[in-house]
């Protein structure tokens, strides 16, 4: 079957994505663009020697919907570039079939095994990375505190406040009690993400690494932004400076990789995921 083909070849070129990410921080175009490419061109020969063009239509729409939702996720600062490419070249390969709706009931399974397993994974890189630098985060979440006093007290007391009518209606108990924890663990993410700060000579730059601060180099002024730095950007900055802080995010691909093996799981064994979770 043509969808088990997509299937392997989608499994390949996801574990290179994810040993490139893991050796070098970094997914390479090339490597995104091939599977694009590679995907809609077997729906298209595919279309043309049995003439019906219902299964690279899929393909180009899924293309659409993905570049979209990746586009969503990268400018909502989500998604690095890599992963939003990535993520883009994923949506030629997930419409296994020939109509609308049951593509769509896959591609929404997708994302929901995504956002389930990236949030699992946040979590436990989160707890890692606490573990790992536990004083220095320590530290970062006590100076955030001591800084912001204000909007911590008022979220401690709007979470009492509806802890109390909770009495009233759970609900709100419930609603009091995310409230009243939010400004830890947001301080807290925020000492984490002060401490994914590092050093590295400038030689070792590569496309797309984000800059903690802006640089000057001559007259020009590299803005630290998160589209991160170009070719262009980065030989300017060698040209002056041998050592540069950036800073590092935690590594996504796994989640694509782990996301989509779930995805095939309950493909493979007839599972409607979507529709399940509506049934009583």
């Amino acid at each position: 079957m043509l969808e088990v083909f997509l299937i392997i070849l989608a499994l390949i070129w996801l574990i290179f994505a994810v040993i490139s990410d893991l050796k070098t921080r970094e997914i390479p175009n090339w490597l995104n663009f091939s599977l694009i490419i590679f995907a809609l061109g077997v729906r298209f020969f595919y279309s043309v020697f049995n003439d019906n063009w219902s299964f690279f239509v899929q393909g180009v729409f899924g293309f659409a919907v993905f570049f979209a939702i990746a586009n969503l996720l990268y400018f909502s600062r989500f998604f690095a570039g890599g992963d939003a490419k990535l993520m883009m070249a994923l949506g030629p390969i997930i419409p296994f079939g020939t109509s609308f709706l049951p593509n769509v009931n896959l591609s929404i399974s997708f994302l929901f095994l995504f956002l389930m397993t990236g949030a699992v994974f946040g979590l436990i890189a989160i707890l890692y990375l606490s573990f790992k630098d536990f004083n220095a985060i320590k530290g970062g979440f006590i100076r955030n505190v001591k800084t912001n006093k204000k909007t911590f007290y008022m979220f401690m007391i709007i979470g009492l406040i509806f802890m109390f009518l909770g009495f009233f209606e759970r609900l709100l108990f419930s609603l009091g009690i995310l409230i009243f924890v939010m400004p830890y663990l947001y301080f807290y993410t925020r000492a984490i993400d002060r401490n994914m700060i590092v050093q590295i000579k400038t030689k070792n730059l590569t496309e797309g690494d984000w800059l903690n601060d802006d640089i000057k180099v001559g007259k020009n002024v590299i803005k630290a932004n998160w589209q991160g730095l170009s070719k262009k950007e980065i030989s300017l900055i060698r040209r002056k400076h041998k050592f540069v802080k950036i800073k590092i995010g935690i590594q996504y691909s796994p989640v694509f990789l782990m996301s989509f093996l779930a995805f095939v799981y309950f493909y493979l064994n007839g599972i409607d995921l979507w529709n399940s979770l509506w049934q009583p």
